[in-house]
């Protein structure tokens, strides 16, 4: 058995010191949240967080948020324009099989599979489709 104070654990309820003998293994449960709750403390000083790290409803997201000046704007949509433009000059298959790896997610496995040809084909027709987009952009942009 051990004894702690339970003042220290609810300082708001217990104003004065409160002794109370608990088994062994609830002071080590009560002791491993304390040194849980100051690594917490640590980890959001050391990241200057202050907010809670274990808030899932974006706030992370909007905090590193920053708002993009007109020129920066402008230049991703030409940007998205010249890529646009460059995927439309390549052929049907080339086209589809950047569109669906780079753009949608897809592994050039799971390509080869839906269209039923080997992977080295796969990943031929990505290379050159790259090149032929490289070239594109080279001589357009």
């Amino acid at each position: 058995m051990t004894k702690i104070n339970l003042r220290d654990y609810y300082p708001d309820f217990y104003t004065d010191d409160c002794i109370i003998e608990v088994p062994d293994e609830i002071a080590a449960v009560l002791d491993s949240y304390e040194h849980a709750e100051a690594a917490y403390y640590l980890r959001r000083y050391r990241h200057k967080a202050y907010y809670s790290l274990d808030c899932g409803d974006g706030i992370e997201k909007d905090i590193l948020f920053v708002s993009l000046s007109p020129g920066e704007i402008y230049e991703r949509k030409v940007t998205a324009e010249q890529l646009h433009a460059a995927i439309a000059s390549l052929p049907d298959k080339q086209a589809k099989r950047i569109y669906a790896h780079y753009i949608l997610g897809i592994s050039q496995t799971d390509i080869a599979r839906a269209e039923g040809v080997d992977l080295r084909n796969v990943r031929k027709s990505i290379d050159k489709g790259l090149r032929n987009m490289e070239n594109f952009l080279k001589n357009h942009g």
